[in-house]
């Protein structure tokens, strides 16, 4: 029998080491609560002043401040190891502090002091009876007057510990009781909820925050809300609990709901509150619950940081209550010190309001109200569609949805003449402008910070300057339908920049998109924002992550105006961002059906011929011998061999296997037939039941514009066994970033990184030596970190979980003799979401490499032993606050020039190593991880997309391509299906495309589903290309006879070039365009003369394709009866 040992670390060792340098003192008493330290303090100040001169000395620490294991072992020497008592008030259990715990209870024993740790979340806890050294029944009466709270309480429970300790503590009076439940107001302070109510018949707004608040009397923020909202006209009351997940205080605050019934509730507890019927006490209002922050750190880091809030009050106040479909309405105090105790050597720490966040809280739901009260009919809806990524062409672009189509909907259902549209909308839009006169637009900017005007005019200069400045007048692209307008998004700078700038968060945005939203919220002051599909721009804008300023360009120009946002189910990280940056209301939509495909029709001799060749293997050698030569000569003439890179000449079985593999692998894939169209149905069957989804996607955007409350919705792709989204319609959620990755997680990462390993040995017949990993926050999110497990298990790293909970605490590294082959060199490069959202696992992440650079082993087996610090960077992302590749027309530019500026963008993009919140331009480091890097890997999760879908596969997987192609050697590229958890398949890039070129670009039946969808349908079509060719250019890694199959099943197919004609003849023009250029610089190299002359054809005949002039100006918002 062998023991091996395993080493584990722990998150805590990431901190950074504190030394709060406290004389010692009688009685210590520790919490992570500012509203304990404070309600200790206000005790010892009582004692005090009630003449117990004798009363023991005491300390206060904040256990934030000793996470750090030096930080814990420096407070003991100084401070701990001289008490006589020892007090713990702990949430979350022994995983929450287990080092100090531990070190601490040895040095009670040692030096006999009484040690008492408790919990604060109101359940008893064995493991913390254990540690304690104090009875239990001292543990239970400190842990009762701790629950009480106050400065009373606090008296009496340092009394008993002074007791404990065998110190003098002389009996406290007073009442200790306060109430577990009950109302509070300014006027009142502790009262019946019936006096809280007030007799106004005003519009009630309901505040919920926690009963420490008044133990703590720490109330400035409720207060300064009552006060704010009182202006606005609302009458208000406040409730406070222990945690709206106590079941007795959960019950008695339905009950108050149910009475008072409240207009909106406004929630200051932290946290989900549903219980373990999957509700919270506040979702019985069927109103919308607003989120606010009560930040734990102070005004001035929040100013500074670019995140916003730290990973902790993200997930508090952000994530977790996302769960229970809140709005999360922003920050409305911080943490601030009050003066240094020099008796206590401590600073009482607590919530100060901000005076311009509350109002801005107070408007947001003032503007909620009105939505709220006003009739469907009468309301004045901004239906916005999306311009990325800025071709005329791809107007309306979204994700899985006819955006038009589903403008046309809502509009219908919300009661708006959509009826009377007899011209495509899409013409309508081309066609009709909204018209606002400089000068208004000036007066309007006027109002913004200044910070945003400096900005603005060092940027663009004068407004006048705009492209869309025609006349003294901005022109949008948009027209009203009674109420209601729909209109363009405009583009946010220059269109040279177009793609680069949809995701730059550090980029001004033009005048004209400045002008835009200020035009709807001030001259046609709109009742709300619906921006159908995944997804706009607003949410991009500059500004922090999270708990974003008035200074912050999305909050600017929302205006706090409600944001209603369709968005697919299956992207929780875009989703994400809407709703934390601008508020949105995001409701889920479910995608298109999946279709099966089929092989194409020239396979059918190949097919037949690996039936045949299956037949005769081991029953008629000869034929089998002569069918194998068939077979490679099919092979060879389809493309297949090339795609796959198979060698004949060495292992012509296993080439043989993997062309018949591919074959099966073609006829099992799935694509989307056609796309979705919002509370719609009539659609191809799906495989799952639609009608529920159509159906309440329809409600929820009715209910939505009447100021209800939307039900949370989880996010993931139904077609990955994810039934738990459906119906859509709900408001989406993702998951808890502090949980990722799960236990399932981890499992199937394991799975996936063996499986990547496979491939890699079949390919080289050596283990990788140098991965890059290329992970993207929504997928993350999406899989609750199954690609971030991967990455983990090619170090031989495994997370460690808190005991009954998924909160991932820190990792264990595996022995050798377990992991079984050598750990893996691996780098990530991460999406800028991911970095914001998931900094926790950057620092695990960053952490185990540098302990595996500590480990005892041989290099041969672990490539970290022996580095120096300065390469030991693992983790590369963007720049803080920017997001994308910022690649430009880069992958367009079918040249060398094009590839290098390629290139140099995703080195740009990728050049800052992320530690947790530290992180660092090192351009160095990431061209030698570059240089080293045998492989990259992109994974994909979900069935209903693929890798010539969406332009972001080309710019990362080719652009990394283009990246390693530049600075010298040459990298294995793969792609890591993981739509089939049961089956992960790591495919070469080249096979990728091939197969979803064969199963889906080329298929007759995903074309027909397009031309279901007229302008949006045909937009696909042309983006197809426009990506298979992003991929040539960068990476080299699509056939000629690729962009063959593609033609003939296009431009090649008359009855597509007469569709495309009629319903998006730039689209048409854009596919004619790209095959010339393809063409022109050798991309593509078709051998078949009719191809040829359909390329000399189709040149000659262009200048009569081109469309018509696309804007005709008009001065005012054209109507519908004008139009008519």
């Amino acid at each position: 029998m062998h023991v091996l040992f395993v080493e584990r670390h722990g998150l805590e060792e990431t901190e950074v080491p504190v030394d709060l340098d406290h004389q010692p003192a009688d009685l210590v008493i520790l919490s992570f609560s500012d509203s304990d330290l404070g309600a200790f303090a206000a005790g010892w100040q009582r004692a005090k002043t009630q003449n117990e001169h004798d009363f023991p000395s005491i300390r206060l620490a904040n256990l934030a401040s000793l996470k750090h294991p030096i930080s814990v072992d420096t407070y003991i020497e100084k401070t701990l190891r001289h008490a006589s008592g020892i007090l713990v008030r702990l949430i979350g259990g022994v995983p929450y502090w287990s080092y100090g715990l531990n070190q601490v209870a040895q040095i009670a024993k040692r030096h006999n002091i009484a040690f008492a740790v408790i919990p604060a979340d109101g359940r008893s806890d064995k493991q913390l009876d254990e540690i304690s050294s104090v009875p239990v029944s001292t543990l239970r009466r400190l842990q009762h007057l701790c629950e009480i709270g106050g400065e009373v309480a606090a008296h009496s429970a340092l009394a008993q510990l002074a007791l404990a300790a065998g110190l003098y503590a002389s009996p406290v009076s007073g009442s200790k009781m306060i109430g577990n439940v009950g109302a509070w107001t300014p006027e009142h302070n502790l009262c019946c909820p019936f006096i809280a109510r007030g007799f106004e018949p005003k519009p009630l707004i309901l505040i919920t925050f926690y009963r420490s608040f008044i133990t703590a009397a720490d109330l400035k923020p409720i207060t300064a809300l009552f006060n704010k909202l009182r202006d606005y006209g609302f009458d208000v009351m406040s409730l406070f609990v222990p945690s709206l997940k106590a079941p007795d205080a959960a019950y008695w605050l339905e009950r108050q709901i149910v009475h008072y019934s409240p207009a909106f509730i406004i929630n200051a507890t932290s946290f989900s509150g549903r219980g373990k019927d999957g509700r919270s006490p506040l979702d019985i209002a069927n109103v919308p619950v607003f989120q606010i922050a009560l930040s734990t750190s102070n005004r001035a880091a929040w100013a500074e940081a670019d995140r916003g809030l730290s990973p902790a009050d993200m997930a508090m106040h952000v994530v977790l209550p996302e769960v229970d479909g809140r709005i999360f309405a922003g920050v409305a105090s911080f943490k601030e010190p009050e003066a240094i105790d020099e008796a206590l050597q401590f600073a009482a720490i607590g919530h100060q309001p901000d005076e311009q966040r509350i109002h801005a809280i107070c408007d947001k739901i003032a503007n909620w109200h009105r939505l709220q009260t006003t009739p469907l009919a009468e309301q004045k809806p901004a239906l916005i569609l999306s311009t990325y990524p800025g071709r005329p062409w791809q107007m309306a672009h979204a994700v899985g949805l006819d955006a038009i189509a589903s403008a046309k909907a809502i509009l219908e259902d919300l009661g708006h003449p959509a009826q009377s549209i007899k011209k495509p909308l899409e013409s309508l839009l081309n066609h009709n402008t909204i018209s606002w006169d400089i000068a208004s637009y000036k007066t309007a900017l006027r109002e913004l910070p200044s910070h945003l005007q400096e900005a603005l005019n060092a940027e663009w200069g004068q407004p006048e300057a705009d492209s869309h400045a025609i006349n003294g007048a901005f022109e949008f692209a948009g027209l009203s339908f009674g109420n209601a307008v729909i209109a363009l998004q405009p583009e946010r700078g220059i269109k040279q920049n177009k793609q680069s700038d949809y995701h730059d968060i550090s980029r001004t945005p033009s005048h004209s998109y400045v002008a835009f939203y200020l035009w709807i919220q001030k001259e046609m002051k709109a009742d709300a924002i619906i921006h159908i599909g995944a997804h706009g721009t607003l949410e991009w804008l500059p500004g922090k992550a999270v708990a974003l300023s008035n200074e912050c360009w999305p909050e600017a120009l929302a205006g706090n105006l409600p944001i209603i946002y369709p968005f697919i189910v299956n992207d929780p990280g875009e989703a994400a961002q809407a709703k934390r940056r601008i508020s949105a209301v995001t409701l889920g939509h479910i995608p298109p059906p999946l279709k099966q495909a089929t092989a194409p029709k020239q396979f059918s001799q190949l097919e037949s011929l690996l039936d045949e060749f299956s037949i005769a293997d081991g029953l008629d050698p000869k034929r089998r011998d002569r069918l194998k030569s068939d077979i490679i000569f099919e092979a060879e003439s389809l493309g297949i061999a090339a795609d796959l890179g198979v060698d004949f000449e060495s292992s012509t079985s296993e080439a043989l296997t993997r062309i018949d593999a591919f074959v099966c692998d073609i006829k099992e894939s799935q694509f989307g037939d056609g796309l979705h169209i919002f509370g719609r149905g009539g659609q191809p069957q799906s495989a799952f039941e639609t009608k529920p989804s159509i159906l309440n996607e329809q409600k929820s955007m009715i209910e939505a514009l009447s100021g209800k409350r939307i039900a949370a919705g989880p996010s993931g792709s139904p077609y990955r066994g994810r039934y738990d989204v459906l119906p859509s319609g709900r408001n989406l959620y993702s998951t808890d970033p502090l949980s990722v990755p799960t236990r399932a997680a981890y499992n199937q990462g394991v799975k996936l990184a063996e499986e990547f390993v496979r491939r890699h040995l079949q390919d080289t017949g050596d283990w990788p030596s140098g991965v890059i990993v290329d992970l993207w926050g929504s997928a993350t999110m999406r899989t609750a970190g199954e690609e971030f497990a991967m990455a983990l298990h090619l170090l031989g790293i495994k997370p460690d979980w808190a005991n009954g909970s998924d909160r991932v605490t820190g990792f264990e590294i595996l022995p050798l003799a377990v992991l079984d082959r050598p750990r893996i060199d691996t780098t990530l490069r991460v999406s800028g979401l991911f970095r914001d959202v998931f900094p926790t696992l950057s620092t695990l992440f960053q952490q185990a490499i540098d302990a595996l650079r500590e480990r005892d082993e041989s290099t041969e087996f672990n490539p970290f032993v022996g580095t120096l610090e300065d390469d030991s960077a693992r983790i590369f992302s963007p720049a803080p606050a920017s997001y994308g590749l910022g690649m430009g027309d880069a992958a367009e530019r079918f040249n060398k020039e094009g590839r290098i500026a390629a290139a140099n963008a995703w080195i740009n993009a990728s050049q800052y190593a992320v530690n947790g919140a530290q992180i660092t331009q090192n351009k160095k480091a990431l061209i030698a991880r570059i240089q080293k890097a045998d492989s990259f890997v992109h994974m994909q999760d979900m069935p209903e997309t693929d890798i010539l879908l969406s332009s972001d596969y080309a710019a990362h997987e080719g652009g990394f391509a283009a990246a390693k192609a530049e600075i010298g050697g040459e990298a294995n590229l793969y792609h890591l299906d993981n739509t089939n958890p049961d089956k992960p398949i790591t495919r070469s890039l080249s096979e990728e495309i091939a197969r979803v070129v064969h199963a889906r670009a080329a298929n007759p039946d995903w074309l027909a589903g397009m031309m279901r969808h007229g302008h949006r349908g045909a937009a696909e079509i042309a983006a197809t290309l426009f990506h298979m060719a992003a991929f040539s250019n960068l990476a080299n890694v699509v056939g000629s006879h690729l962009f063959d199959s593609f033609h003939d099943a296009t431009l090649g197919n008359q009855e597509i070039i007469s569709f495309m004609s009629k319903v998006n003849p730039d689209a048409l023009n854009a596919m004619q365009d790209c095959f010339e250029k393809l063409h022109e610089s050798g991309l593509w190299q078709t051998r078949r003369n009719s191809i040829r002359a359909s390329l000399e054809a189709a040149s000659l005949e262009a200048p009569s394709l081109k469309a018509p002039s696309l804007k005709a100006p008009s001065l005012e918002a054209p109507s519908l009866e004008a139009m008519e």
